[in-house]
């Protein structure tokens, strides 16, 4: 699916809203460091792009703000910087296990 359809679907509204709700609103980057912002964003921890059976998948969606969402990819190149590396190594416990449990296709 391409990406910019998947964001336009019902499916992924719903999801986005849940995902804000269970954060509380708040910027889970934010959070990090004991601050508080408003979380307008639900981030694709391994990104949609590349793991689109992930995409709706909870502990990869995690809320953040606007501003900090853009510090987790460079937007020139699509790259995930390291910030956003943090979050996967945050998370890697649950890849693995998907992967894990993930049928092999070729």
């Amino acid at each position: 699916m391409a990406t910019k359809s998947f964001y336009a679907t019902k499916r992924w509204k719903r999801k986005r809203l849940k995902i804000l709700r269970r954060d509380q609103y708040k910027c889970q980057e934010a959070k990090r460091f004991g601050k508080f912002e408003e979380a307008t964003t639900v981030h694709h921890i391994y990104p949609v792009e590349e793991y689109p059976e992930l995409g709706y998948t909870d502990w990869n969606l995690i809320s953040v703000s606007g501003e900090r969402h853009d510090t987790f990819h460079d937007r020139t190149t699509g790259k995930i910087t390291e910030k956003g590396k943090y979050w996967q190594r945050k998370r890697k416990k649950e890849f693995d296990e998907w992967q894990r449990n993930e049928p092999y296709t070729d």
